[in-house]
């Protein structure tokens, strides 16, 4: 499995993570949001260039040219509801990609402890497809795998792409247990510490309340 951390190199990507991160940016939700949607943007750009191609010919008013293009768009998935500006920062550049969505959270007991709830799954036949499967946050990993399996239901991608803002060294280590092996994990930091209670360290806190507002 091969984990590609786009914040290890020096450009304007570090920039935005920085401004996500920023307890005094994070009180414009809509710089959040637009912060999320421009890293997407760059992860789509990247995952552009692990893609099959094939030459087409296009006819421009003055002749033709051949130009190598996608040979088949990816499917674009994420967790409600975190996970929409990040999708459509990839949807952005994959604009004719089909999309799934998947309603997943964290359902606590009274002990602290908790498990995976799903509760809605909307999502095209990934049958042989390419999957790009995206959410800010990669914590414990739990939510990650969850939701791969249950996308299993419509079919079995030939290839999944993971697509993260901020993953914990643990939350990497567990979902590459779980997920295909010829998986690529794209992500843009990775931090050292999960809390007990699997929230990351220093993180940037929830990332659904910082782009749509807090929750009860």
């Amino acid at each position: 499995m091969e984990i590609i951390h786009l914040g290890k190199t020096n450009s304007i990507f570090n920039q935005f993570i920085a401004e996500i991160r920023d307890e005094k940016v994070q009180k414009d939700s809509m710089r959040f949001r637009r912060n999320c949607e421009r890293l997407g943007e760059i992860f789509a750009y990247e995952i552009s260039k692990k893609l099959n191609y094939e030459d087409r010919e296009i006819t421009s008013p003055l002749g033709t040219s051949i130009i190598p293009l996608i040979d088949e768009q990816p499917v674009l998935s994420t967790i409600l509801r975190a996970g929409l500006p990040l999708h459509q920062g990839l949807l952005n550049y994959f604009d004719r990609a089909d999309n799934a969505f998947i309603s997943a959270y964290r359902k606590h007991d009274k002990s602290g402890n908790f498990e995976i709830e799903l509760e809605y799954i909307a999502s095209p036949d990934i049958e042989d497809k390419t999957l790009i499967l995206s959410d800010p946050m990669l914590a414990s990993g739990a939510s990650m795998v969850v939701t791969y399996k249950a996308l299993l239901r419509k079919g079995t991608p030939k290839k999944l792409h993971v697509v993260v803002l901020i993953a914990s060294t643990q939350g990497l280590e567990y979902i590459q247990r779980f997920l295909p092996v010829n998986s690529t994990i794209w992500v843009g930091a990775i931090d050292e510490e999960l809390t007990a209670q699997s929230y990351i360290v220093p993180g940037l806190g929830d990332a659904g309340d910082l782009a749509f507002g807090s929750k009860e």
